[in-house]
């Protein structure tokens, strides 16, 4: 039977046999070269003079089976155990029967504790020249967070640390909890996502990270830099409260707010009811008091100000002016009479020189003033005509009369 030469060639009519695919893999998986690559050790067995085991991913959800001699393993300074980190050099290899990628590995170096605080060390050394740890970017806590995010463990003490000591201290507190694997390759995914998750709540005004301590291998998620990257981006005030007083991961740094155990984060997120009353009840009496004294104080300064003669006897402060007055009133009201006298005499004057020019006193010795129908005074009586009306002007009253005859 011919097979189709490359994959490409394969159809629902001439497939390739599971043997010959996996014949494929094999040599494709075979030209790579050997490579180092470093993870944590796990479900550890020996088989004769191979060693089987799992070499596992530390911050994401990732391994690769492995066989190490026997001896290179017993070479190794200390022994080695689930949980331990490596370094191997390995070929990759292919088996045919399960259809399985493995690594065939011929040398194996334990990663030490100061190896591992080196690169730690370096991480936040790096971290810290971008500004991430910097005092600059964190932000204070709200004073009363009405709804706190909790990131903890399925299993374990942190959760009920936080909620009952934060409870106790402020009753009207709530909680969003996000239960994450904390320890493993997938604490970092698990603990990213949720602090993505509830960063995007809008009730959520503070999350709180909690583990409640472990060893150095433990904690080390938390020191990842994919999971401290997605912290410093988070835009809710976080506290970390991972590990014990003596712990120190680089989530620690980060935080806005360090906390040295979940049971010190639960206290330290919201305020304390009964010292906030305390408070309150102590500054009330403050300002009592203080508005007593001023009362006193302004009652002191009334009574001294009303004890003066001047507010006594008030009317002893107007008596000079109101001489002074008087005076004034008394000169006024005689040069006001001086005034009246002289403008009545010359009143006076005028009137005597009216009466004089009047012709009332013409009319009074027995003369008429006669006007034309026009209104004009009559002085010759060739301008009147017979039958003409007049008008004659005594010194008492006037009379109408008619023109019966003209005598120019």
């Amino acid at each position: 039977m011919n097979l189709p030469e490359t994959a490409a060639d394969t159809s629902s009519e001439h497939p390739w046999p599971v043997r010959h695919l996996s014949q494929k893999i094999k040599d494709h998986v075979e030209r790579m070269p050997a490579v180092w690559v470093e993870g944590q050790v796990l479900n550890l067995k020996r088989w004769r003079h191979l060693f089987f085991l799992s070499i596992r991913d530390t911050e994401e959800d990732a391994s690769l089976s492995a066989t190490l001699p026997a001896a290179a393993v017993e070479a190794l300074a200390e022994p080695l155990s689930d949980g331990s980190r490596i370094v191997l050099h390995a070929k990759p290899a292919w088996w045919l029967k399960s259809g399985s990628l493995q690594l065939d590995a011929r040398e194996v170096r334990s990663v030490g504790f100061g190896e591992l605080l080196t690169r730690l060390e370096e991480l936040r050394e790096r971290l810290a020249a971008e500004g991430l740890f910097s005092d600059d970017r964190k932000v204070p806590l709200p004073f009363a967070p009405r709804l706190v995010g909790l990131i903890c463990a399925n299993q374990g003490d942190a959760e009920h640390d936080v909620v009952a000591n934060a409870t106790a201290r402020w009753p009207t507190v709530r909680f969003e909890i996000r239960r994450v694997t904390v320890q493993g390759s997938k604490c970092v995914p698990e603990t990213s996502a949720a602090i993505r998750e509830l960063d995007a709540h809008p009730d959520v005004d503070v999350i709180v990270v909690a583990r409640g301590g472990g060893s150095f291998e433990d904690l080390l998620p938390f020191s990842s830099e994919s999971l401290i990257r997605v912290a410093a981006a988070c835009v809710t005030p976080l506290v970390s409260a991972i590990g014990h007083e003596k712990d120190a991961p680089l989530l620690d740094l980060v935080a806005d707010l360090r906390a040295s155990t979940p049971t010190d984060a639960g206290r330290r997120i919201v305020p304390d009811a009964a010292e906030e009353r305390r408070t309150v009840t102590k500054a009330l009496a403050g300002i009592r008091t203080a508005i007593d004294a001023r009362l006193d104080r302004e009652a002191q300064i009334l009574l001294s100000a009303t004890s003066r003669p001047v507010l006594v006897h008030p009317e002893r402060l107007i008596e000079p002016h109101a001489l002074d007055v008087a005076r004034l009133a008394a000169s006024g009201w005689r040069a006001f009479l001086g005034v009246l006298g002289d403008l009545r005499a010359s009143l006076d004057g005028m009137v005597a020189s009216l009466r004089t020019l009047s012709p009332q006193s013409t009319l009074d010795r027995g003369y008429a003033v006669v006007r034309s129908p026009a209104g004009g005074v009559v002085r010759d009586a060739s301008s009147l005509r017979e039958g003409t009306g007049v008008s004659m002007r005594f010194a008492i009253g006037s009379a109408e009369a008619q023109v019966t005859a003209v005598h120019p």
